[in-house]
Formats: C-alpha cells, structure tokens, sequence
C-alpha cells in the first residue's frame, strides 16, 4: 500500500516552484546578455566573412527577410480545407447552413487573408521605395570626397 506524505509534498512542491523561479531568472539574464551579444557582433558586425547559411539567417535576424508572408499563405490554406470540410458536417443539421458554411466560409477567410496580405505588401513596397531612393555614392564620388579629405588636412 502507497502512503503519501502530505507534508513533504508541500515542501517537495515550493522546492520546485523555487527551482522554476531561480531558472527563469537565470534565463532572463542569459538571453539579455545573448540577445546584445548577437545583435552586436553578429546582426551589426562589420566585414564578417558569412556562408550563404549565415548571411540568410543574418537577414532573417535582422527582419531583412519576412516569414510572415509564408506563414499566413499556409494558414490560408489549412484554414479554407478546414472550413470546407466543417462545412460537410452541417448537412445532418441543415443543408442552407451547410451551403452557407461552404460556399461563404472560405469567401470570409480570403478577405481576412487579403487585408492581411495588404499590410504586407505595403511593407515591401515601402521597402522598394526607401531602397531605390537613397542617394548611392559612386566609386568617383567616393574617390573626390577622399581627394578633398587629403586636401583639408
């Protein structure tokens, strides 16, 4: 026969929510000190020499690529088979509702998707715009501004 102490669980049960405790906080600090650490010498670091591996996953960190894009299409997609499929469920109770369901259902979900898909968009539009509209410093200028540089010293 099992007997179970009622007072060692209590201490047995603050042990762990101690160890819980002082684990989080060891884990807070870590990743504050790892997060800065990555951020400054591997996302802002200069001159590194990177694999392709390293300078998409750089571009990743460093919110130069978007999953969200992939993430909503896939969620889109699952989404619409899902209700469709739901949809069929509806035919015992009542054949209006499962025409509804199965034709309105997925109509919904587009446009959610969509208006989604909008402020996406308007990201990368806005990107394309910031890009090309920098002033890009050419070899010529670059090699004058250096010349005038020399000369001022």
């Amino acid at each position: 026969m099992n007997y179970y102490d009622y007072n060692n669980s209590l201490s047995s049960t603050a042990s762990t929510i101690e160890g819980v405790a002082v684990w989080t906080i060891v884990s807070l600090i870590l990743a504050i000190i790892g997060g800065i650490l990555v951020y400054v010498l591997f996302i802002k670091g200069k001159n590194l020499k990177l694999t392709p591996f390293l300078k998409n996953l750089r571009d990743l960190l460093d919110f130069r690529i978007m999953v969200l894009e992939t993430i909503l299409k896939v969620l889109y997609l699952i989404i619409t088979i899902f209700i469709i499929l739901v949809s069929f469920s509806f035919i015992a109770v009542n054949f209006l509702t499962f025409l509804l369901v199965l034709i309105f259902g997925p109509v919904i979900v587009r446009i959610i998707y969509e208006a989604s898909m909008m402020l996406i968009m308007i990201w990368k539009n806005t990107k394309i715009i910031a890009d090309n509209t920098t002033v890009k410093e050419t070899k010529e200028e670059k090699k004058e501004t250096k010349k005038k540089e020399e000369k001022e010293d």
